[in-house]
């Protein structure tokens, strides 16, 4: 009697794409801003001083903005392009696009966010799109919001017959920083898209399982928008603000958990783990936060290799930072990274809200 092998359908990203801006902007480049603390009061310290201890903490040397011409849909849509080529679907096919972002469009030069229509609307304009069937729409969930996009498609998928998405994450953060806090050279611009596709597989891949934690009690405003650091500077305008000190407190204890929360759920031991592609917010916390998940299973030092990282180059670009450097790791533009079929990955998030997620995904 012939054994057959089922099939078992696997929800998988078949196609990524990036758009890296070609503005760098390194360090040096804040050498003449004047920063000031919270409450006012100008550093005693020199920029230089500044950029070098910030550098040494966040591990950032340069990061990418647009140019002064582009809106985040335009780099969103540039992103959606390139994954669409690389999956090889008729964008008609899809049965949505979900874009993630934080900001809307802001013009250079202005402070007023542009939301209506919904950027993922005007993606799927661009595309020129036809199919009504094909749901477009924008989430806000912080930084996490690109792997919640996933978690969001799976869903759609497991629970109404949809058979292929695209995720796109999005920032122009360059638009919305306070020249006068030194923590706005953080952040950064960038766009990423994924497909993901419902696909009938003999084998176990693609997405395994999900987590999703928003904490919101005293920890809801440590990202925000507010005014200048410096009194006085362009009354009326507010600009992306985060208490930092809190941020990293708040990751450490929580982000771990969360990882562990997904991975269990997936069933596979740690030691499946190839790699942890882990948001791109600060070198420094990141690695504390992969040190403390491996102690959750009373492992002290995590295995060499296993944390991809490109904010060196790329700063934080919130949304497009995890989708960014799975684009690269797959088409092996990282040299230390590489992926194989049947590896185990995790994509873990955190960020305003504040959202804590997770995904366990099998290459």
């Amino acid at each position: 009697m012939i054994d057959l092998i089922k099939s078992r359908m696997n929800i998988m990203i078949t196609g990524m794409g990036s758009y890296i801006p070609a503005n760098k902007v390194t360090n040096v480049s804040f050498r003449d801003h004047s920063f000031y603390e919270t409450c006012g009061k100008a550093f005693s310290e020199t920029p230089e001083v500044i950029a070098r201890k910030f550098k040494d903490i966040t591990g950032i040397s340069e990061r990418r903005y647009v140019d002064k011409e582009q809106l985040m849909s335009d780099i969103a849509l540039l992103a959606a392009r390139n994954a669409l080529e690389n999956s090889g679907i008729d964008p008609e096919t899809l049965d949505g696009i979900i874009l993630a972002h934080t900001c809307g469009n802001i013009p250079f030069g202005s402070s007023q966010p542009d939301i209506l229509p919904a950027i993922a609307s005007r993606v799927k304009h661009e595309l020129r799109i036809k199919n009504p069937n094909c749901v477009a729409f924008d989430i806000l969930f912080g930084c996490p919001g690109w792997v919640q996009g996933l978690i969001l498609a799976r869903q759609y998928m497991i629970a109404d017959n949809a058979k292929k998405f695209l995720v796109i994450g999005a920032e122009t953060l360059s638009r919305v920083i306070d020249p006068h806090d030194r923590d706005s050279m953080i952040y950064a611009d960038g766009a990423a898209a994924g497909v993901v596709e419902a696909v009938e597989s003999t084998d176990m891949r693609g997405i395994i399982s999900t987590a999703s934690l928003t904490y919101s009690y005293e920890e809801f405003d440590f990202l925000r928008f507010d005014v200048s650091n410096k009194e006085g500077y362009a009354p009326g305008t507010r600009y992306l603000k985060m208490y930092g000190k809190k941020i990293y407190e708040f990751a450490l204890k929580y982000v771990p958990l969360g990882m562990k929360q997904c991975l269990d759920k997936s069933g596979l031991g740690i030691e499946k783990l190839k790699k942890i592609f882990i948001h791109q917010a600060n070198e420094k916390m990141d690695k504390a936060i992969i040190r403390e998940f491996y102690r959750l299973y009373n492992i002290e030092t995590p295995p060499a290799g296993v944390l991809p990282m490109n904010i060196h180059l790329l700063g934080n670009s919130s949304v497009a930072t995890i989708p960014t450097l799975l684009d690269m790791v797959l088409k092996k533009e990282q040299d230390d990274h590489q992926l194989e079929k049947g590896d185990v990955i995790l994509l873990a998030s955190v960020g305003a809200g504040m959202n804590i997620n997770a995904i366990t995904y099998i290459v």
